[in-house]
């Protein structure tokens, strides 16, 4: 089911913004971003119709969820801002 959001705000951003990963438009700019009940959200290309058919057996996406690709840059420069628990 999917789920409502009017009551989060975004916290903080995690990793570097665009421009210090070389984003010079707003034509590259990949986020990750921390909210205010402790989930993340994704900036990214969504790739569903692409990529639907590669996830194995044992995943599942609901029909309300999509698949966003992010570049590894933005993943790996937000790591180190990701908590471990």
């Amino acid at each position: 089911m999917p789920r409502n959001f009017p009551a989060l705000s975004v916290v903080r951003r995690i990793g570097d913004p665009p421009k210090a990963r070389g984003s010079q438009t707003a034509e590259t700019c990949p986020d990750v971003f921390e909210l205010s009940d402790g989930s993340f959200a994704v900036i990214g290309t969504e790739a569903t119709a692409d990529l639907d058919r590669l996830i194995p057996s044992h995943m599942t996406r609901a029909d309300h969820e999509r698949i966003v690709v992010i570049d590894r840059e933005t993943i790996m420069r937000a790591k180190r801002d990701i908590p471990d628990a």
